[in-house]
């Protein structure tokens, strides 16, 4: 079936929270819209939480992680609460109250266990991603935390290169890991920290929490330099999960099954993490991730066994559409419990979502509602969301609780948040902190966005593009990042995966792209004529393309462990490349539109 014929289908049925809001269209031209969905009364002790759900779960499995040889091995919620209890007995014994630990591991036992060990011992959690420790070099991003967070203590999981980073950029600082060998003896191994007797001390720790003293270090992607360190709250935490259980939690079933990727140590994927356990469902551990070769597992697992709610970032959903068009099993597989999809880190582009309508209603006769994560590090995770049948990609609507004032930007407007949710500032950074919030209290996300219908704002917000994302030409004209990536990626889908504009000050507008496997510079070229025909002005015409060879790096920045781009980057590290294609003649490889 045509993406346009999907469109008068019906949406498979799911229960969301209503839409009533609340608009204030002030004299200087700025709109300040709310929900009046009441956010109500929750539970902001996270490790009490934990405890009435594992109590309830008991034997049921809590997680789930695929082993070397290819099975899943589950861990039951008694287990869970078992080594949770031991670990939090430990740092009760080991460190400080109101200190931080450093975790740098994957979306492993341990990490989750350390994550509702630390909130109940009233430590500070602060994980940081597998390449932090994995860059090598002068591991410059590792330090930087370190020295901000200066934590009691490291956990790691066994890698020589982790315990090397570690020993380099930590010094004499504690360590806790599956394999002390590679500290030569010098750390505690983590099976001695789950066999710690549990004693009374844990459940007294757990009644004694304080919901508003920092109980997590987040840090942000960096991509305009060394990582942002964001405090968060227990009750930022659980505010912040209330939000998303009233807006989507009933399509979504987070007490059911749940299949992710998305990385612990961002907002996103912990945020997945906390829910799952916290509303007694069980989470499939995904190893897969959105690049080539790497997304193998995750349609490996998809095969498996059917989901309703499946999460992930606009890279992913592009690459899961293009293996469902060649493979019947995994379409079918796939929409066959569907109810809710949801993409967050950045705009999904309108043909991926029109596309995956198609082969829904030809699978199922349904579309499946998508809906959004929008939000941030600093918002602990997504606080906009669709919570309402559409057929369009945006940011949605406030979830119960949150104010959106949008400032007025050229035809557009800036995002500016305010609510239960919102960090209070940075961590010891007080003149970031001063630039981030306006006089009212809104943090300024740097986000812009668009009415679906400006007389219609029940029909929620569009992304509208990154202030950071829009640069100048030579002559003065704005290039809309945003907007013009969303559009190249429609006219080139089937071509190429991810592309990157190019460059700030230049005479005339070009494009890096990677290519799919069936991509070749005249096909590219030709679309781009296509394309170029339907633009007005240099500021949307693309003069010139090149085609990467080699991937995305995550140790250079390129790329985050959510799988989106960082454009910067990618144009600083490739500066041969972008030299090929300004350069009179064109360099090799370059197509001239």
């Amino acid at each position: 079936m045509s993406a346009t014929g999907a469109l008068a289908a019906p949406f498979r049925e799911a229960e969301f929270m209503p839409v009533d809001l609340a608009v204030d269209r002030r004299d200087d031209g700025s709109i300040v819209i709310r929900s009046r969905i009441e956010l109500g009364a929750y539970e902001a002790n996270i490790p009490a939480a934990f405890a009435a759900s594992a109590a309830r779960a008991g034997d049921k499995t809590a997680l789930a992680f695929r082993g070397a040889d290819g099975e899943w091995a589950h861990t039951s919620y008694a287990t869970l609460k078992h080594d949770i209890d031991a670990a939090t007995q430990w740092l009760l014994d080991h460190v400080p109250r109101g200190r931080a630990i450093i975790v740098i591991a994957g979306n492993t036992l341990p990490a989750a266990v350390l994550t509702f060990a630390a909130y109940a011992a009233g430590v500070i959690h602060c994980p940081v991603g597998l390449a932090y420790g994995m860059a090598g070099g002068d591991r410059a991003r590792l330090r930087h935390v370190i020295a901000k967070t200066n934590p009691a203590l490291i956990y790691t999981d066994a890698s020589p290169a982790l315990a090397a980073s570690v020993v380099a950029a930590g010094g004499d600082i504690p360590v806790v890991t599956p394999d002390p060998a590679l500290f030569g003896g010098r750390a505690t191994a983590w099976a001695d920290v789950v066999a710690t007797p549990i004693t009374p001390a844990v459940e007294a720790a757990i009644a004694a929490v304080d919901p508003q003293a920092f109980a997590s270090y987040m840090l942000t992607s960096g991509s305009t330099g060394l990582p942002k360190v964001v405090p968060t709250t227990q009750d930022n935490i659980a505010a912040c999960t209330q939000q998303g259980l009233l807006a989507i939690g009933k399509a979504a079933g987070w007490g059911g099954t749940m299949l992710d990727w998305l990385p612990w140590h961002h907002a996103a994927g912990s945020s997945v993490l906390r829910a799952t356990l916290l509303e007694g469902g069980t989470l499939y551990v995904d190893a897969g991730k959105p690049a080539p070769g790497l997304f193998d597992a995750t349609i490996r697992n998809l095969r498996e066994f059917p989901v309703a709610y499946f999460n992930n970032v606009p890279l992913g959903y592009a690459m899961l559409v293009d293996a469902m068009e060649t493979d019947a099993v995994l379409r079918r597989q796939f929409f066959s419990k569907l109810r809710l999809m949801l993409y967050g880190g950045a705009g999904l582009a309108q043909h991926v979502l029109d596309r995956l309508q198609a082969m829904a209603v030809a699978e199922t006769g349904h579309r499946i509602h998508m809906t959004t994560g929008y939000g941030m590090t600093e918002t602990v995770t997504g606080c906009m969301v669709i919570h309402f049948p559409t057929d369009k990609v945006g940011i949605g609507l406030p979830a119960a609780g949150l104010e959106v004032k949008l400032v007025p930007y050229d035809e557009r407007f800036e995002v500016r948040l305010r609510g239960p949710n919102v960090m209070r500032g940075y961590l010891d950074d007080p003149a970031k902190t001063a630039a981030a919030f306006d006089d009212e209290g809104f943090y300024r996300t740097g986000d812009l966005a668009v009415f679906h219908d400006s007389a219609v704002p029940e029909a929620g917000l569009a992304f509208a593009g990154r202030l950071a994302e829009e640069f100048k030409l030579s002559n003065g004209t704005w290039v809309y990042g945003g907007q013009l990536r969303d559009g190249l990626l429609k006219a080139l889908a089937g071509l190429v995966g991810e592309v990157v504009l190019a460059d700030d000050g230049r005479d005339y507008l070009t494009v890096l792209a990677w290519g799919t496997p069936a991509a070749t510079l005249d096909a590219v070229v030709e679309r781009l004529r296509g394309y170029n025909a339907g633009q007005h002005g240099g500021s949307a015409t693309v003069r010139r393309v090149l085609l990467l060879a080699t991937p995305p790096s995550v140790d250079a920045n390129e790329i985050s462990d959510k799988g989106t781009i960082n454009r910067r980057a990618v144009l600083d590290n490739r500066q041969p490349a972008v030299a090929a294609l300004y350069a009179e003649p064109p360099g090799p490889g370059v197509g001239v539109i």
